[in-house]
């Protein structure tokens, strides 16, 4: 099972692909071990038009799932911002990722910041800093230099974590 998980967003939207894994160790099978594959950032230019920016987010999105193929997205759910004028450019950037993993045939699923942040930390408030520390612990050998991946990383994992869960988050 592969996943493609997103943190949108115009300026940068930063993506994961994770899958899982069987491993053999000590005489016993361990199933379902999450691996990173690749992870990354979609970036655009500051003070490019939006319609230019949405266009290149979901043409190098397409190339992400059509090189990855992917099984299933997860995505970030937009939380209510200060700044309206943010939140509308990050539902702006959702739409289209949302859109081009459809077209391209996957199942979506969206969290919550707070269930992505329990998922990996075990605390729904967790800082940045705490959500790195987990995912390196969760994803033995993973370097991380972005806090757009990161995020991604995060949602990907959370999916892979509560995928079978019959709580809807």
């Amino acid at each position: 099972m592969k996943i493609l998980g997103i943190d949108p967003g115009t300026g940068r939207l930063g993506w994961a692909v994770l899958e899982t894994q069987s491993l053999k160790a000590k005489g016993k099978n361990y199933n379902n071990i999450p691996k990173l594959i690749s992870c990354g950032l979609i970036e655009t230019p500051a003070n490019t038009k939006l319609d230019k920016r949405l266009k290149i987010i979901f043409e190098e999105l397409g190339s992400v799932i059509k090189k990855y193929n992917p099984d299933e997205l997860a995505i970030e759910e937009l939380f209510f911002v200060k700044n309206v004028k943010t939140a509308i450019s990050v539902s702006h950037a959702r739409g289209v990722a949302i859109l081009v993993s459809s077209l391209k045939n996957l199942e979506i699923y969206e969290y919550k910041p707070n269930v992505i942040k329990l998922a990996i930390t075990g605390y729904g408030h967790a800082s940045k800093d705490r959500i790195v520390k987990m995912l390196k612990l969760h994803l033995k050998g993973c370097s991380i230099k972005q806090d757009d991946t990161a995020d991604a990383i995060a949602v990907a994992l959370c999916h892979l974590q509560l995928r079978k869960s019959k709580i809807k988050y």
